[in-house]
């Protein structure tokens, strides 16, 4: 392959990249999970369930973890129950490693060996991080124990956090 050859495959190996970044413009919305991202539930118990948010990399962790909460009480009042108990939690953090490479140039002999390219610049790399939060919750009715840390209020988590939920746009 010819330094030319090869200087436009890196091009177009970086292009596509970018173009691929650009296509992933926006936080995660508040939505039902799509692509992987966004919130899910699963039924553990009849009172016991398993729900997580996971955003893509322009998605704060902060934000997961609040869609996250907020997915709880949506799950808790729909069930008929009055607050949730939250039993076990955990945010995960996936870091991906992107390479700009610039000064991009080299030289081509052959021999009897076959063609030698050396190719020589420089190269950064950023980190690029996207959150999945879970939490496993206990459904319960009546009003909440004021002790109890890890109990909340379905209807004061939703209306806390409602003004800053992002939901995905109407069609």
């Amino acid at each position: 392959m010819s330094v030319k050859a090869a200087y436009r495959s890196l091009r177009l190996v970086v292009l596509a990249g970018t173009l691929a970044l650009g296509a992933c413009g926006t936080a995660t919305p508040y939505q039902p999970a799509r692509d992987g991202y966004g919130y899910g539930e699963q039924v553990l118990e009849e009172n016991r369930y398993r729900v997580s948010f996971t955003g893509n990399s322009l998605t704060p962790r902060e934000t997961v973890e609040s869609y996250l909460l907020y997915r709880a009480a949506e799950v808790t009042l729909a069930r008929g129950f009055d607050h949730f108990i939250v039993v076990d939690r955990e945010t995960e953090r996936d870091t991906t490693y992107y390479s700009t490479v610039t000064g991009v140039g080299g030289s081509f002999h052959r021999d009897r060996y076959g063609p030698d390219i050396g190719v020589f610049g420089s190269s950064t790399s950023r980190p690029s991080s996207r959150y999945t939060a879970f939490a496993n919750i206990v459904l319960r009715k009546g009003p909440k124990n004021r002790g109890d840390t890890a109990a909340y209020d379905a209807r004061d988590v939703l209306k806390r956090l409602g003004p800053s939920i992002r939901r995905t746009p109407a069609p």
